[in-house]
């Protein structure tokens, strides 16, 4: 069975520490691409917060809504971005779809969190000072995001 055409309409999550530190991984099919969390939702109507969720356990295997990790350190940002989808992943699409609308959350956590990556989706993690992490992303609405985490902070 053809494995079904992304959805494209994605989350990008920036996790960080109360001391503005960003948790970065490396892509497992592009090394040296390091980002925050991403996914795209399993269908048209899985609620955006719910991907946001679902992503970050799946790819850090940290749990929102767990002992560590509240419900509402999840915050969304509402900002949005409508990027055009790169040619190398193109084909996890239907065809003629070109761009994607990705919204963007915040993730506050212990700086101490254990993290557990996907091995097939990730090679490593990191964290670092935001604006070093916003530099080290190789998405420029990735590292956009990060550069705007001081705004979303109490």
């Amino acid at each position: 069975m053809a494995k079904p055409f992304k959805i494209p309409e994605s989350v990008l999550v920036v996790i960080h520490s109360p001391g503005l530190e960003v948790l970065l991984i490396e892509r497992a099919d592009q090394p040296g691409a390091w980002q925050s969390v991403t996914g795209s939702r399993h269908d048209a109507d899985e609620p955006l917060e719910a991907t946001a969720v679902r992503e970050v356990a799946e790819e850090t295997g940290i749990v929102i809504g767990g002992e560590h990790v509240p419900r509402t350190a999840l915050v969304d940002w509402r900002l949005r971005n409508v990027y055009e989808i790169f040619p190398v992943w193109a084909h996890r699409y239907a065809p003629g779809t070109t761009h994607n609308t990705e919204h963007v959350y915040g993730l506050t956590v212990p700086r101490d969190i254990p993290v557990v990556l996907a091995p097939r989706e990730h090679l490593a993690w990191r964290w670092l000072p935001w604006r070093e992490a916003a530099d080290a992303c190789f998405s420029f609405s990735n590292a956009e995001a990060i550069l705007q985490l001081p705004r979303f902070l109490p």
